[in-house]
């Protein structure tokens, strides 16, 4: 029987998804596509691969015995085809999804499109809403690239610290904290808004007032971050983000900030991807013009222009 090497990539993302749908959604093909691919790699293995129990599918002993063989027969096939290819990223062709938190494509997404166009004409982004919960997109491929405050917990997702921000107080003009001393007491006894795409109403400013016999008022929690800078515009609520990260955004918005009234952690930024593009030349270039866009954000402002006489800048006359 004359074997079909591409089964070998199907059946890799089988035993991984453990589902039909979730394997073809990983390669971009269809269900019905998928369950060709396995009833091929049935006739040719002698074994069912998967078994339906209930409403899921679970491998068979076979398959289990196989799927660490089958993965890395997969990568190495990868690594043979692609070593030797030198990339031309004039003639890239190639859809890449870029998934970050909402302020971080607000202030960087931009940057990022305008350096990929320019160097990969033929390169096209998706920048799409984080989701309201945690999934396995990256594994799947669904997404090339995330961003996370956190380092993450799948052995096979690999991350590159890009940055730390520091957070900031935001909070309107003529609001009850521009005057007078900021204490941690005053600050605490404010009503907070915390951004959580998940509705989470605690976070890790709560522990380091907790620590200190305090306790925050907060009021609500916001989806996003541009959600939570025009709140904070309209109203009395506190805001405390990432200082880099929302910098854009406040000053359109003419929000005022401030220096919190006591140390509060820095906020790390992390770049995530799936390992399976270690060696992919392609999704190498992405990353590092990702990360040269993010580090952008925490370089040091330059320096104001000279308007001074005898400086670069003449006042135009008359």
């Amino acid at each position: 029987m004359q074997l079909d090497l591409n089964l070998l990539t199907a059946l890799d993302a089988l035993l991984e998804e453990g589902s039909v749908a979730g394997a073809a959604a990983r390669l971009h093909v269809t269900s019905p596509a998928m369950s060709r691919s396995l009833g091929r790699i049935r006739r040719a293995t002698g074994d069912q691969i998967l078994v339906r129990t209930g409403r899921s599918m679970v491998p068979t002993t076979r398959a289990l015995a196989m799927r660490a063989q089958v993965h890395a027969l997969v990568e190495q096939a990868h690594q043979l085809l692609s070593a030797q290819q030198e990339l031309d990223l004039a003639a890239l062709e190639r859809v890449f999804t870029v998934r970050w938190h909402d302020a971080l494509t607000a202030a960087c997404g931009t940057a990022l499109i305008t350096a990929v166009h320019r160097q990969a004409p033929g390169v096209q982004l998706r920048l799409p809403a984080e989701p309201g919960t945690d999934d396995a997109d990256l594994r799947r491929g669904e997404v090339d690239l995330e961003s996370s405050a956190g380092t993450p917990t799948l052995p096979d997702i690999r991350h590159r610290l890009v940055g730390r921000d520091r957070p900031v107080i935001a909070v309107r003009p003529g609001h009850p904290f521009t005057e007078g001393p900021l204490t941690p007491e005053r600050y605490a006894a404010a009503e907070h808004l915390t951004v959580s795409r998940r509705g989470r109403l605690r976070d890790q400013i709560d522990d380091v007032l907790t620590a200190r016999g305090l306790e925050r008022r907060v009021v609500a929690a916001g989806p996003t971050t541009a959600f939570a800078l025009q709140l904070a515009v309209d109203t009395d609520l506190v805001v405390t983000l990432p200082d880099a990260v929302t910098r854009t955004a406040r000053d359109r918005l003419g929000l005022v900030t401030l220096q919190p009234p006591l140390p509060l952690p820095d906020v790390p930024l992390h770049l995530l991807w799936h390992q399976r593009y270690d060696d992919d030349r392609a999704h190498t270039w992405l990353r590092e013009t990702a990360a040269e866009t993010v580090r952008a954000l925490f370089a040091p402002p330059a320096p104001p222009l000279d308007s001074s006489p005898g400086g670069g800048i003449t006042a135009r006359r008359g």
